[in-house]
């Protein structure tokens, strides 16, 4: 009877457990996005957040001439809170109000360019308070197996934000990766395009110079004759 009773604590502090690493996964979203930017246009995208939570948006522009766009972001309020201009990257976090925030690139300045932008969104806090909790509920009875059931909840959110900047950083870097492709890709196209003009250049000038040297024996032949 004694060995069944120890195997339910056991039982009820695993349910524990898997109850607070489900809640501490839940409350952080991650998202990201890639997108073309026409020359001479801009594009606007919105998100809805809640009240004291968190807003991360981090953006890069991946390919397109001088790869440099305009970005700003605007609170439910109607004021702009962030703005870059001509920038290749940014990143900014804001602490929010509940509403619908905006945030735009704006490529207007550029007549003939388009651009490849990639965006992230990191969004914290968006659960419910209460939820967060909802794991005590199940604590009851696992009181004596000595278990600080808090401290493991503080590990595994530690472990959840060390995973969640690690998957940022992994994302950041397929940017970066992606970025510094296409810009070689630009690079070797040009240096192919220089290299075939310089070998059509090479090639008419020889033919002309061939061509001077010929009327010239041509006119020294003539004359002696």
């Amino acid at each position: 009877m004694r060995w069944s009773m120890e195997v339910l604590r056991v039982c009820v502090a695993c349910v524990s457990l898997c109850v607070s690493v489900v809640s501490a996964f839940s409350q952080s979203l991650d998202s990201d996005f890639t997108f073309t930017l026409p020359a001479g246009r801009k594009e606007c995208f919105f998100q809805t957040m809640k009240k004291d939570a968190s807003l991360e948006i981090e953006y890069q522009v991946l390919d397109g001439a001088s790869l440099d766009v305009d970005f700003y972001l605007q609170s439910p309020s109607g004021h702009i809170i962030a703005t870059d201009y001509r920038k290749s990257d940014g990143v900014h976090t804001v602490e929010t109000e509940e509403g619908d925030y905006m945030f735009c690139f704006d490529n207007t300045f550029s007549a003939v360019s388009e651009k490849i932008i990639f965006f992230e969104l990191i969004l914290d806090n968006m659960g419910e308070g209460e939820e967060s909790e909802d794991w005590k509920a199940y604590v009851q009875g696992a009181d004596l197996l000595d278990m600080k059931l808090e401290d493991i909840m503080d590990t595994i959110n530690s472990v959840k934000s060390r995973l969640g900047k690690s998957l940022q950083i992994q994302t950041l870097l397929r940017a970066f990766e992606a970025r510094d492709r296409n810009l070689q890709e630009s690079n070797y196209e040009r240096v192919n395009m220089w290299s075939c003009t310089n070998l059509v250049v090479m090639v008419i000038v020889s033919g002309v110079q061939v061509y001077l040297l010929r009327s010239l024996f041509d006119d020294k032949k003539k004359t002696r004759t």
